[in-house]
């Protein structure tokens, strides 16, 4: 088959791919004048108020969501899954320990290919539509008891067995502590969690695709989405918004703190979105969630949302500038007691149910994702000099 030849390509594609569209989506989108998201036809943060984690996750697997009958079974489906091969948990203290200060996310690369490769994962070029799904519900049930398992291990504490009869934020929250949540707690974080299953074609999303045009496997496509997701540019920012509010540390340093920093060039972590031009549709009900409960770092939190915009404001005009998810999330998760080194691998334990659509939707499409690149090197061709 011909492919297009970068000099007869479109010159005015925009760096990073901003705003280009590479496919159709039946899945979602982001509409980020309006400040809104959807997961199908439904409001993604509407859903995140009315219904738990996996009757989104059947949502967007299997294209509806569930009566009662269905989410009792899907229920009983995926917590079935949560438990791992034998060889993989033997694997997990050594993961966990050449891991070490990388962390859980950083072994769950490893710990999701060596339980693809156990689970006998086929090429989804291979496997017909059934397999797809039921490989990627294999994996996104896996995905929190590796996460909990290797941060466990790393701290020398022994792995918590998933229970069947939680569901699955609960569940999460139990292999993480040892200690079943509280109701409250347990349900923040669900909410936390629907609100970030998908989000439009973002890095993490957008690599597991490429992947999957490919024909590889669920493991595969899914090890690639979370290297991806690893950057600090993308996962990574919920801890790091915690660590602004640390750095400031008081209401009397904003001003000053946050007007050394943009004279700087410096990027405030948790406020600025790549889509957003209004409020991030999820940071204001992540404020919702963190101001129920309320406290001191709540109230500071908000007063330096409030004082930052306004800083941006007067600094950067027109660029209009809101908290994006990572500024609240990270505040609720802290009052939620996690730990902050497992801030982006919670993120990860919702993201792999958008990643696992997203695959599912891609392996229907037989065509590779294959762009090219605008040569800007010195001019060929060249003799190639002697050899000295």
């Amino acid at each position: 088959m011909p492919i297009n030849r970068a000099e007869t390509a479109s010159a005015d594609v925009p760096r990073g791919l901003t705003g280009v569209v590479v496919t159709d989506t039946a899945l979602g989108d982001v509409r980020g004048l309006e400040g809104f998201y959807h997961y199908r036809q439904y409001s993604a943060v509407e859903l995140a108020q009315t219904r738990g984690f996996e009757d989104v996750w059947h949502l967007l697997v299997h294209g509806e969501l569930p009566d009662a009958a269905q989410r009792s079974a899907f229920l009983a489906r995926t917590a079935s899954l949560r438990r791992l091969p034998d060889e993989v948990s033997a694997a997990l203290p050594a993961i966990a320990a050449a891991s070490g200060r990388s962390g859980p996310l950083a072994g769950m690369r490893t710990a999701l290919s060596l339980l693809g490769a156990a689970r006998g994962f086929r090429p989804v070029y291979d496997i017909d539509a059934d397999q797809r799904r039921a490989d990627t519900l294999t994996a996104a049930a896996a995905v929190p008891t590796l996460l909990t398992a290797l941060h466990r291990l790393g701290r020398g504490l022994d792995p918590v067995e998933p229970r069947d009869d939680l569901p699955h934020a609960a569940n999460y929250l139990y292999m993480l502590t040892g200690s079943e949540p509280e109701p409250e707690r347990a349900r923040a974080i669900e909410q936390y969690l629907i609100s970030t299953i998908d989000h439009g074609f973002n890095a993490s999303t957008f690599t597991a695709r490429v992947i999957a045009s490919t024909g590889a496997d669920v493991a595969a496509c899914l090890v690639g989405a979370v290297g991806a997701l690893s950057g600090p540019l993308h996962g990574g920012a919920p801890s790091r918004a915690l660590d602004t509010l640390d750095a400031i540390g008081t209401p009397d340093r904003i001003d000053s703190w946050v007007r050394e920093r943009v004279h700087a060039g410096d990027r405030i972590m948790g406020f600025g979105h790549a889509v957003y031009r209004t409020e991030d549709p999820r940071s204001r009900m992540l404020r919702g969630i963190a101001q129920r409960s309320g406290g001191p770092l709540v109230d500071f939190a908000v007063e330096v949302e409030r004082h930052v915009e306004a800083i941006l404001a007067e600094l950067k005009p027109g660029r209009d500038l809101h908290t994006n998810v990572e500024f609240y999330a990270g505040v609720v998760m802290e009052l939620c007691g996690l730990p902050r080194e497992m801030f982006t691998p919670t993120f990860a334990t919702a993201r792999v149910v958008g990643w696992s659509a997203n695959i599912l939707e891609q392996a229907e499409d037989s065509k590779i994702i294959r762009p090219v690149a605008r040569y800007v090197g010195p001019v060929p061709p060249v003799a190639v000099p002697a050899a000295i």
